[in-house]
């Protein structure tokens, strides 16, 4: 199956006061576990996540052609911008472009312009060249969109962008990524982690991080987050990981 909406929720438990763990992004493609009246439990086949979602009529998995680069793109019912549409479709959403008239594409039923789209095989040779789009984005837990993100959320939103794998939670992310590096020899995408966090350097001295005292994403000094964060919960780094 496939997500044909722009965002869906994921929630820990079958029902809508349990936390939402994270979020299908449309194109999105999971495997149904088990079903009831009014609620699926899923696994998300790019990181075999496991939650609930409604209950609700889902088509089945298609080749996707195109991923959109921005932050959000606007939908429109037609090839033109006077129909614009209030849907947005959030970064790393996945579509099957099956028509184009001029700078539109159509998918499904919807047109999107043709300059918020890379083929879906395409990929930075800096898989977080980008990840400034994502600056004062919300934190929001289990978010992995323009509307808010957590901070595993953002590390994985970006490597899966670039055809690479991560796991969804830091927790996983911490065990997934193999190689280790000193503090003093941090480099631009190194992972830091915290028990339960995870910020991505962009610089030797530089940081970014979805991050829930700020309730946004920000770019901090690696030092002062460092500082910061012992000072408020008593955590101290856990590991710092290369990607590459």
């Amino acid at each position: 199956m496939r997500s044909n909406l722009p965002i869906i929720n994921v929630y820990k438990k079958n029902n809508k006061k349990s936390e939402v763990v994270t979020q299908l992004l449309f194109g999105d493609k999971f495997k149904k576990i088990k079903k009831s009246k009014n609620w699926v439990r899923i696994k998300n086949k790019s990181d075999n996540y496991l939650g609930y979602i409604d209950n609700k009529k889902f088509p089945t998995s298609q080749k996707n052609t195109h991923k959109i680069y921005v932050l959000s793109a606007h939908l429109y019912s037609k090839p033109n911008k006077k129909n614009k549409l209030k849907n947005k479709l959030s970064f790393g959403s996945k579509i099957k472009v099956i028509e184009k008239i001029k700078n539109f594409y159509k998918f499904d039923k919807f047109w999107i312009e043709k300059k918020n789209l890379k083929a879906i095989n395409f990929k930075y040779a800096n898989p977080f060249k980008d990840i400034k789009k994502f600056l004062n984005v919300k934190y929001n837990w289990g978010g992995k969109s323009f509307h808010g993100v957590d901070c595993s959320g953002l590390v994985q939103l970006f490597l899966n962008f670039n055809n690479k794998f991560c796991p969804r939670d830091a927790k996983d992310q911490i065990k997934y990524f193999k190689k280790n590096i000193k503090l003093k020899d941090v480099k631009k995408n190194d992972l830091i982690f915290w028990r339960g966090h995870v910020a991505i350097a962009i610089s030797k001295n530089k940081l970014i991080h979805a991050y829930g005292p700020l309730k946004k994403t920000v770019i901090m000094s690696v030092n002062e987050t460092i500082k910061r964060i012992y000072k408020t919960t008593k955590l101290k780094v856990t590991v710092i990981k290369r990607i590459n």
